[in-house]
This record gives structure tokens, sequence and C-alpha cells, in this order.
């Protein structure tokens, strides 16, 4: 009781406004509406005054109220947490009462700091979702037929399909949230107007496992009296892309279906549900003739259906018919946390060029994934038609130009619009979206002799960039150019393949999850994207598509049945694991995986594991740079790694990584197990592979040696001879360029920098000829190419929106040349660590990046043999500063530093938050 007391009365004090707790965010959401999890995690942000340094939270105060009033007067109806004496400021899972479905819940939070307390934040709030079977009221309804003018054949022709219905509100009303899930894509309208800024929901899962619905505000939609709700719906992942078409390889659904529920809550505390059932209508006979993620849209302007999406439309007999009630998918019904995808940018045509066989080319300017909007205004003839043809690169024919199309393989690729003949149409698709830099427009409504003129183009077409809409956190500069449009072209890689799961390219026929994309790919990411809700959701999608006996596919969700027991690809599902417990603090994903990844583990060790070795390897170092500039997969011997090397590596590593997670799942029996079986692996893998005499691994492929190197399989007494193969072999063979594929590259500009070598780690990622990143910045790529020759290969396999071979390339930048790093054991950045390399030609780094607890930055320059490194360190987090060798008078903020700080031969600083410059002069300039 008495402890109670003193916290009442140090909870009276007075505070100022130099600390604030602010940034408030639920489940990693800021005021999230739809949450099915009973004790989410609360996170928060702590600034304060200019010049404040070192500053730690001691404790904090959660108050949890049912209305926002209530907090105002310091009543906290659900929880008040009162003082924890704590500095966790992520992840603190509420405490409080039971939460009921649909309820809104308001929340604060308040800090002591040793720097003093804050005030009471902003109240924030978050919405729960459905909780209980029994909140759900529709019925799953659509037409499980095709309609007139359907086909279903290899390339199907499915119509979008209409549904609508009325309904009225008689009181006052206070909020309404409709839950929808329309599968495969929906697009919501009330009153006439679109509901919510998502676009091609809701994210695809294997709709057998999980079913995601979205909950999206229409309060301000509705309106007293009568009103109408219309749904439009897509096939996107549902009825799939291709039909009766490899059955053992594609998978298909069934026809598209709507479960709809609309919850309206009155002011006087009464609710009505508007629900999908029996009184709904639907229709096949709309504008949209056909959608499809490969092919595009047919969308015939003449076909509109004026005024079916607001009240009072009466349904045409020979237009509509009721709608069917069909079967439940069969997956678990889940709220989608992840983000939705959004049109995030806009890019207007830069160059209107001549196309060789009629019409006139766009260049967007730039590759991405989006779709085109045209706003034609009056040009045109009812019936004509405009046809939209989307490339990502061009061939020059004569003085005119031709699309090049053979690497999209059998994708179409291509929307088209019959003009209606009204004085404004405005137009884009809404169920497919295509990767593209150019488009071929046939059929525009202008003196077709005359190409039109950049004005004239611009004014009627747009590019819509579409993503999924997460936090761009991270901005990276330096001073080397190649290097800086090198980063830019990843951004927009990254970006376009973000579909609401993470996909290998956005316009060929495959656009599939492939785990090993992502293996490594998934920490450079999170450097410059939040991305981790979307990882959250993707391991979901792993765990879901993992067969009973512990199998792992290489693409999930497993839209395509690859079930090969692979060990590098499934490999992802743990290392991705990792990097949302170390980029995000986040265990909870941990836990909640763990039965899975172990399962794995122990199924590959019983069926594969054979001498403490494993042989089970599918694609090798997939995309090791061939000599020939024409052929897709090297043949130089050389060059290839051993598949089951490659195997063994990566499982040891598994084994490392599932001790760890043993720890944080609470399931200390399994540590013990896993080490012993780690250190047996290590010895069989070095009596297997370990050429003593020589001093490499395998053949000798830098790959072969460096794996064993980062993966710690190698004798402390060997690293440096294994790490001066791997230089032999880059310099002397291979020209200092890169040798390695998908595999190796995930290492290798981090252990040439961590081994000494980083001058020849920025050289190689600078370089501009062949094989490299470089290469493809000099032959004018925008985003980073499938294949180190994606110019020049053979078009079975030559996307030039991939991201499978930026390997390391963005941890590296961000990490060893800028410097920051999530420290190992405090996670999530709660200490970082600064540890840039400043050897190499680079004069100057700058970067900035946005973690858990705020912004983190380096910025150093380089100049006649002096230091000059800006840092700052957010509050509630501290950092090792690591200091390089040969930099003398050290001075911290002007002042001199003689007191450092030195730790397995290396000198370093420990501070606390704030801005510091740190100088010095290099013995030898560096």
């Amino acid at each position: 009781m008495l402890m109670v007391v003193m916290v009442s009365i140090a909870g009276n004090r007075l505070y100022g406004a130099d600390v604030i707790a602010e940034n408030l965010s639920c489940a990693g959401i800021t005021a999230p509406n739809n949450l099915d999890m009973k004790t989410p995690e609360l996170s928060w942000q702590i600034t304060v005054g200019a010049g404040i340094k070192n500053v730690l939270q001691t404790a904090y105060q959660i108050q949890v109220a049912s209305d926002s009033a209530m907090l105002v007067t310091g009543a906290a109806d659900l929880w008040d947490s009162k003082k924890m004496i704590s500095d966790q400021q992520l992840n603190v899972v509420y405490g409080g009462s039971l939460l009921q479905s649909f309820q809104k819940v308001y929340w604060r939070v308040r800090v002591w700091t040793n720097k003093g307390g804050s005030p009471w934040s902003k109240i924030s709030n978050w919405r729960m979702g459905m909780l209980r079977i029994s909140d759900r009221k529709a019925e799953w309804i659509g037409y499980d037929h095709p309609f007139e003018g359907d086909t279903i054949m290899k390339f199907p022709r499915l119509c979008s399909r209409y549904l609508r219905r009325g309904f009225t509100t008689d009181k006052k009303v206070k909020s309404a949230i409709a839950y929808i899930s329309g599968l495969g894509l929906y697009e919501l309208h009330i009153n006439g107007r679109k509901a919510g800024g998502g676009v091609l929901a809701p994210a695809p899962t294997d709709y057998t496992k999980t079913v995601l619905y979205n909950a999206i505000d229409v309060t301000d939609l509705l309106r007293a009296g009568e009103n109408a709700v219309g749904v439009i719906l897509g096939n996107g992942r549902f009825f799939a892309m291709r039909q009766n078409y490899k059955i053992w390889k594609w998978r298909t659904f069934g026809f598209p279906k709507l479960y709809f529920q609309l919850r309206i809550e009155y002011e006087d505390g009464s609710i009505k549900n508007v629900v999908s059932d029996r009184h709904w209508d639907i229709s096949g006979k709309g504008p949209i003739r056909n959608n499809n993620e490969y092919d595009g849209e047919v969308y015939d302007a003449r076909m509109e259906l004026a005024g079916w999406d607001s009240p009072g439309y009466t349904c045409p007999h020979n237009l509509w018919q009721p709608v069917e009630w069909v079967d439940a998918p069969s997956g678990v019904w889940k709220a989608q946390l992840n983000p939705p995808m959004k049109i995030m940018q806009r890019l207007k045509p830069q160059r209107v060029l001549p196309a060789a066989d009629g019409g006139f080319i766009l260049d967007m300017g730039q590759n991405f994934a989006g779709w085109l909007e045209m706003a034609l205004n009056g040009n045109g003839h009812r019936g004509d038609t405009v046809q939209m043809t989307f490339a990502e690169s061009l061939v020059k024919s004569g003085d005119s130009y031709q699309l090049y199309r053979a690497n999209l393989r059998d994708a179409k690729s291509t929307d088209y619009y019959v003009i209606k003949g009204e004085e404004k149409e405005t137009w884009h698709p809404v169920f497919t979206y295509h990767g593209f830099r150019y488009v071929k427009i046939n059929g525009y409504p202008a003196n077709p002799s005359l190409r039109p003129t950049l004005k004239e183009v611009t004014d009627v077409f747009t590019g819509d960039v579409i993503y999924d809409d997460l936090l761009q956190n991270g901005q990276f500069t330096c001073s080397d150019s190649t290097i800086n449009q090198i980063y830019q072209n990843a951004v927009w890689g990254i970006q376009s393949n973000y579909k609401g799961m993470p996909v290998d390219c956005p316009q060929r026929n495959e656009r599939q999850p492939w785990l090993g994309d992502r293996t490594t790919g998934a920490y450079g990411e999170s450097f410059a994207f939040n991305n981790q809700l979307l990882y959250d959701k993707w391991l979901g999608d792993i765990k879901d598509a993992q067969l009973v006996t512990g199998s792992i596919p290489d693409v999930a969700p497993n839209f395509w049945m690859y079930y090969k027991d692979d060990v590098a690809w499934p490999s992802t599902f743990l290392t991705v694991g990792e990097m949302l417990f170390h980029q995000y603090g986040d265990s909870a994903i941990i836990q909640k995986c763990y039965a899975s990844m172990k399962l794995w583990i122990e199924y590959m060790r019983k069926k594969y594991l054979k001498d403490d070795l494993i042989d089970k390897d599918s694609y090798g170092d997939w995309c090791v740079p061939p000599d020939s500039l024409k052929v897709i997969h090297s043949t130089n011997p050389s060059k290839i790694t051993d598949g089951a090397l490659i195997a063994t590596a990566t499982f040891y590593h598994d084994l490392q990584l599932m001790t760890r997670f043993a720890v944080i799942a609470r399931q200390p029996g399994d540590t013990s197990d896993y080490q012993k079986a780690a250190r047996q692996i290590k010895s069989a893998f070095q009596k297997k592979y370990f050429n003593h005499s020589a001093g490499y691994y395998g053949n000798n492929t830098v790959t072969a040696n460096l794996l064993p190197l980062a993966f710690g399989l190698v004798d402390s007494l060997d690293e440096l001879k294994i790490f001066n193969h791997i230089i032999q072999k880059t310099k002397e063979d291979y020209n200092n360029h890169i040798s390695s594929g998908v595999i190796g590259i995930q290492w290798f500009l981090r252990m040439l920098s961590r081994y000494g070598r980083n001058d020849l780690a920025v050289r190689i990622a600078a370089d501009r000829t062949y094989p490299g990143w470089g290469y493809m910045v000099a032959n004018g790529a925008t985003t980073i190419w499938e294949l180190w020759n994606g110019n020049t290969a053979n078009p079975a396999m030559n996307s030039q929106n991939h991201v499978m071979l930026l390997g390391d390339l963005l941890i590296w930048l961000y990490q060893d040349q800028a410097g920051i790093k999530s420290d190992n054991h405090w996670v999530g950045f709660k200490k970082i660590q600064f540890e840039p390399f400043f050897t190499g030609r680079l004069d100057s780094v700058s970067a900035t990046f946005h973690s858990g607890y705020g912004w983190v930055k380096s910025h150093w320059v380089k100049k006649e043999g002096s230091l000059n490194w800006t840092i700052r360190i957010p509050p509630g987090t501290t950092a090792t500063v690591h200091i390089p060798s040969g930099l003398n008078s050290v001075c911290l903020d002007g002042k001199s530093v003689t007191n450092l700080l030195s730790q397995e031969g290396k000198r370093q600083i420990e501070l606390g938050s704030g801005s510091y410059i740190i100088s010095g002069k290099f013995l030898v300039d560096k």
C-alpha cells in the first residue's frame, strides 16, 4: 500500500515540455481500426528539447479507457498500469480488462526519464475487430458460374462481378465500419463514392488456410435516409491468372465471392448491421469485361451501369440477377494488419516516341509497378478502343521504336479502354497492375498522322505507382554518384515488388513470392522501408504453406506448388524471423513461428541429414554471372559451388538461429540439442569440404569460402587464409568483380569490409563494368535486374525489375558505410553500434534511419586527412561509437578525448542520446 501511495504522489508532479511521449502505436500501427488480438502491444517514442542529451526512460504509465473524455479526467476504466519502473518503450503488452469485439479504445502514456518526466501524451486510439465467430453476421455471396462471354481456359476471360443493395439509416450515426473480404480483389463503393484509399485489396493468401478481411471507416459516406452499397469483385489470385493449365503446379480457388458486414453504431448506442445476404443483386454485364493480373484489364465504358452504387437505382432484369449463397473459403478469418497497397506516387511521361508499327510510345522515365491513368476529356468517338501495351524496355527500329516484350513470356500486359464518347472520361484499371517504363498507345483519339506533343500527353496520361503503404524510413547518399543511383534503383525495385507479399517481379507471368529472393533481402529492405508488418504477414503465409510433414515450399503463399525440400530457400523462414527480431525487437513473431520452424528443422534432419551432412539443394548459387553476356546461367565449373556445401553450411547457420530462437521461445531444452547438432555438422563439414593444405573450401569458389567464413564454420587460425583466397579469386580470376550468385552475394560485401578490404568492397560496388550493379546503371537501368547481364541475356529470364541480386548491398551501405547497426543483444536499436569503415574512395556518407525509438543519423566527411563525423542517437537509447584505427587527435564536440575505452583491441566511446560531432586526423590519409 505504501508503494502505491508513493507512486500516486510522484504522479502528481508537474511536468515541463522538455520531455514528450509521442508517435504512439498499437500493434505497430498508428490508430488501427481492426485488431483481432486480445492483448495488443503498445509502443511510443520520446522527444526532448534541443540540447538535452543522455536521456533514458526510467518508468512509464499507460492509461486505457473506453472513452476519451474519461482519460482527460484521469479515469482509466480498462487499464491503468500505474507507474512501472521500466525502460521498455516498444511492444508493451496490454494488461487491462478483457477487450470486446468492435470496441473503440483510447489510450495515452507518460514517461519518466533521468532528465525529468513528460506530460501525458496526446490521446491515441485503436478499435477491435471480430474476436468471435458469432460476430460474423453475413453470408458469403457471389455467382459460382461463368457469365455470358466468360471463357475458362489457359488464358481465361472473366468479367468483374458487380454487387449492390440499398439500405436506410433512420437515426444519427456515430460510426460506421465496413468489414469486407472480396476474393480475389474488391473495390467498395458507398453512395456513389469509392470507400477507403487502398487498392488491390485484400492482401493475397492461401485462401484455404487464411482469409484476410479489411475494416474501412465509412462514417462520412453515409447519409440520413436512403443509402446504397456497391462492390466490384476482381479475380486476383483467387481465380488464378491461368486456368486448366499445369494443374500440378498452379493453384486456383474458385469464382470471386464477397463477405460484407457494415456495422452502424447510432448515437443512442443501438447497432444496425447491413450484411451480404440473399437481398443483394449481382451483374456480370458491367464495364470491366476481363481482369487478369498478368494480362491486363478490358474496360468497355459503354457498358457502365450509371448510378448502380447510389441510392434509388433500380436493377434492370436484363442486367442484374439475385446473388447466390456460395461456400465460404475454408481459411481462418483474420484481420489484415499489414498495410494495404495504395497509389503512392504519380509520374508523368518524360518523352513521346514514334512506334514502328503505329501509334506512339510513352517513356515514363522510370521502371515501376502500377498502372496508367487516362483522362480523355471529350476526345474520341463512341466505340473506339484505346490500347495500352506495357513493357520495360525498347528496341530501336530505324527512326522508330518497338517495345521489347519477349521477357514477359506469355503475360499479355495490355489494357483496353472502349470509349463511351462523353465530355469527360477518366479511367484507370482497378484489378491489375503492370511492371513497366514504356507504354505503347494505339487508338488514341487524335489525328493518327500526328504524334502528340509531350504537353498533350502529360495532360492525358499519368503513371500511378502502386505498392504497400509502408513508411520509407531510411535515406542514404554518399560521394559516389554511381552508388547513389544504385541505391535509388534498389528502392524503386523494392517498392515495385511489395504487393501484399514480397514478389520476385512485377511484369512477367510469374510475380511469385519466392523465399530465396528475400533471405537477406528483407534485412536490407528494412533500412529503406518499415517492413515489419509485411514480413510478419509473410511468415504467416510460410506457416500456412508448410505441410504436416514439416516440408516448406520455395514459394509462399504456395500459388505455385514447389515443394523441393531445398535447404537454402526455406531457410528464409528463419532469416526473416531473425531480421524482425534484430531490427524491430519483435520477439512475438519468433514465439508464434517457433513450432513451425522447429518442425521444418526436425523434418530436414530426420529425412536428409546423413553423417551430419545434407545435400538437398535445388538452385545452387543461383544466377552466377556467366562469362558470356548472352546466356542466363554460367557453365564455367570454376564458378559453380557444390550444392551440398551450400546446403550443409546453410543448415548449420539455421541451427545457430534456432539456438537463439529457443531462448526467445522459452524452450531451453531445445538449445542444447541444436548446439550439439551444430557442433557435429561443423566437424563433418570441415572434414568433407576444407582443404587443409591449400586453405580453402570445396573447389575454391568465392561463395564456397564466403559461407563458412560468414557462418562461423572456420577455425579462427584459418580465417585469414580463407579470406585471402576470396581476395585472390576476386582480384586475379575476376578482375575485381563479382563472381557469386544469389547465395554468395548475400555476404560478399560485408565480409570484404569486416576482414579489412572495405576499399575493395567500395570499388566493386561502384564499378560500372560487367558484372555489377554499376553495370546496370551504366546501361540505363532504373531498377535492379534479375541477371547481371539483364540487358543482353536470353529473354526467357531477364526481368529488369528484380531484387534478389541486391544481396547484402543495402545492409552493407547502412551498417558498414554509414555505420548504423543495432546491437545484437539490445535489439531493435535499443543500443546502437556506430562502426563505419572509412577506408576506400568514398569521401562522404550520409544516412538516416527511423528506428522504433526515433531517428538515427550518421554523416561523415573525409577531407585532407581529417574526419568530421556527425551522429544522432534517439532518446531512450545508447550507443557505442567505434573509433577507427589510425584516427588521432580525437575530439567529441570539439573537446579532446583521451580516455577511449578499449575492447578486443578496438577504441570506442559510449554515448547516450543526442547529437554529437566526432573529429580527428588520420595518421595516414585514408
